[in-house]
């Protein structure tokens, strides 16, 4: 695969998202900047089968921080 075109949505509406060229495929759970924001990859979901080397992803993302991350970095001890 040549390269994905990917969705970036932003769960909860705080941030305006992007559409971006990305060489290879998101995973899960990988760190994403779209301006100056850092975002973490909660939902991964493939749009259209892959045409002529391109691959259509849609994925979802949570500010780094929340969710699970965020619960099991505030466990103590």
């Amino acid at each position: 695969m040549a390269s994905y075109q990917v969705s970036y949505v932003v769960r909860g509406g705080g941030h305006p998202g992007a559409i971006r060229v990305e060489r290879r495929r998101p995973r899960l759970g990988q760190r994403v900047r779209l301006g100056g924001a850092l975002f973490v990859v909660a939902e991964i979901q493939d749009l259209l089968p892959p045409r002529e080397g391109v691959g259509f992803v849609h994925v979802t993302l949570e500010p780094v921080g929340v969710g699970a991350s965020a619960a099991s970095a505030g466990a103590g001890p």
